[in-house]
């Protein structure tokens, strides 16, 4: 949605446009999923978030109206799908505030994104007794590649502790940084507590002692706003469909000089300049990394997703989920036997919790039957659910269309639940 046609700007005497204040009951309006599910409290942002109607339309338009292949036809209708793909990287460089939109490489979540650095600047770029540094914080995506690799390799896989607010240790982070460190791989904010990490301090850190940043920005993405060049990261990777975007897509950035030393990854179309039995010549950068036919149609959802955000005003979302998140600690907070786990000194839009008595699988099954959707398990963070010394736990997360409201039937689930196991 382009600022011109957003519903939201509303004209003021003698001056330009203006927004009104943030209404995540407004925003609501503009998910059909809850028009068609109008009793469900959808608390499970974290792992996948809904779509606006302004998304969902732009890709039935796409396929109806501008679909062909990209980068290979001659004829109108492949030019012009063309077109809107290379106009989606620029939206994305935009989002991000990439130097270049060279930088940006579409693939299908940031769990490939992931691997793509690992197997390629990884392999590449590093050697046995090098150092990759992790944290506890870490989902699984940003875990099992560097053993992956350490197990091709040979390199270290260290890991930096939380303290005992649930954040990021940053003492014992400094301390494990050395010239052995050849890369920090991180996440913004912690898809199962909420922790929000000083990364720019991370940066700073890293790279005084030579080391590369990798920056998981999956949470983030759809709550802040994201600046690579005021972070200073070398990488910084996000998905698509929690950005409100359709699934099956996201995006790695990375530094133009770094993207043009890393070897390809897949070998296919579009990723070659030419081909013979005997030699290849790759393309230029971003093409290199994506071989095949791309998603096309979501990249294009994506463009229009990460819009929409753009016109609600990415400062007034981060500011709507501070608010909710402060408003969910603070109402879990006055409930016996409830037991928030902590996320440091900063948390956003997710809240973990355990009640005593009640596993979080049966929790979150007493909650669907009044209708209020969370998430129980590991929330694919297993090595942080051993440090915390807990076999799972329910997490509520928050997205732009959820109020108080929200939280106040969740907390009246969790009062029902509690009733029931006669606690």
């Amino acid at each position: 949605m382009s600022k011109d046609n957003d519903p939201r700007l509303v004209p003021v005497a003698g001056a330009p446009l203006s927004r009104p204040a943030f209404d995540p009951r407004v925003v609501k309006q503009d998910f059909p999923i809850f028009r068609n599910n109008p009793d469900v409290v959808f608390l499970d942002s974290a792992a996948s978030a809904q779509k606006p109607q302004v998304v969902i339309n732009a890709v039935s338009n796409f396929y109806e109206r501008d679909y062909a292949n990209v980068h290979r036809g001659v004829y109108g209708l492949s030019q012009r799908a063309t077109d809107k793909y290379e106009a989606a990287r620029e939206t994305v460089r935009r989002f991000l505030n990439a130097k270049s939109a060279k930088e940006i490489v579409f693939v299908r979540g940031a769990t490939e994104a992931i691997n793509l650095v690992a197997q390629t600047w990884g392999v590449s770029a590093l050697k046995a007794g090098d150092e990759v540094l992790v944290t506890e914080l870490e989902h699984h995506s940003n875990i099992v590649p560097w053993q992956m690799l350490r197990d091709r390799i040979g390199i270290k896989l260290v890991v930096a502790p939380i303290d005992a607010t649930g954040g990021l240790d940053m003492a014992a982070f400094e301390e494990r940084l050395s010239a052995r460190t050849k890369l920090v791989a991180v996440t913004h904010v912690a898809n199962a507590l909420g922790s929000v990490l000083p990364v720019e301090a991370i940066v700073e850190r890293a790279h005084k002692v030579g080391a590369k940043v990798l920056i998981d920005g999956c949470q983030a993405a759809p709550r802040m706003p994201v600046d690579v060049q005021a972070i200073g990261c070398d990488f910084y990777v996000f998905s698509g469909h929690k950005t409100y975007g359709p699934t099956g897509i996201g995006v790695l950035w990375g530094r133009l000089d770094l993207l043009e030393a890393m070897p390809p990854w897949q070998g296919g179309g579009d990723m070659i300049l030419s081909v013979t039995f005997e030699h290849t010549d790759f393309n230029e950068v971003p093409h290199k990394f994506e071989a095949g036919t791309p998603d096309i149609t979501g990249t294009h959802g994506l463009a229009v997703a990460l819009d929409y955000m753009e016109a609600l005003g990415r400062d007034r979302i981060l500011e709507h989920e501070e608010r909710l998140t402060q408003y969910g600690e603070e109402a879990l907070a006055r409930i016996p036997g409830v037991t928030l786990l902590g996320a440091g000194q900063r948390r956003l839009a997710v809240l973990s919790f355990e009640v005593d008595g009640i596993h979080p699988h049966d929790l979150a099954t007493i909650l669907d039957k009044h209708r209020v959707a969370v998430r129980a398990g590991h929330h694919c963070a297993q090595p942080l659910m051993d440090r915390l010394c807990v076999p799972a736990t329910t997490r509520a997360s928050f997205g732009i269309y959820n109020d108080e409201s929200d939280v106040d039937a969740l907390v009246v689930a969790i009062k029902a639940a509690k009733e029931l196991f006669g606690r």
